[in-house]
């Protein structure tokens, strides 16, 4: 097990968790409603290059419609939005902490990922089938 199956795992849950029973979930960012197998990403608000001590935390990533995750949070306004949500949904505190954090190391080793990642998919096999996929 490593970071990257990790990684795919957290932000097919963080679509999943946040749809509907009919599997449908709204982007953070530009509030788009769309399946969440239709064109719709795990978004990492801090981004997962950049923090490794959040990249594989569920707080972190959110529903985004493709175009805010790859285009809009470099180069429009899906940041902001992002931002703007994330301050709506946890506070002004839990955020900022997260900012203040995002460089603090973390190292995480195979039986880490291990775990994550079984807890993760034990996630996804309950919404997928709280929305009727098994």
């Amino acid at each position: 097990m490593n970071k990257k199956k990790c990684l795919e795992a957290i932000q097919l849950l963080a679509r999943l968790s946040a749809a509907d029973n009919n599997g449908y979930v709204q982007c953070v960012s530009c509030k788009t409603i769309k399946h969440y197998k239709d064109g719709m990403d795990g978004g990492h608000f801090i981004p997962k290059g950049n923090s490794s001590y959040w990249s594989l935390e569920i707080c972190n990533v959110h529903p985004q419609c493709k175009y805010c995750n790859i285009f809009g949070m470099k180069s429009g306004t899906a940041a902001q939005e992002y931002t703007t949500w994330m301050y709506d949904y946890y506070g002004k505190d839990f955020v900022e902490n997260m900012l203040a954090t995002k460089r603090n190391p973390v190292k995480f080793y195979k039986k880490d990922y291990e775990e994550m990642y079984k807890d993760f998919m034990e996630q996804i096999k309950h919404h997928k089938n709280r929305i009727g996929e098994s």
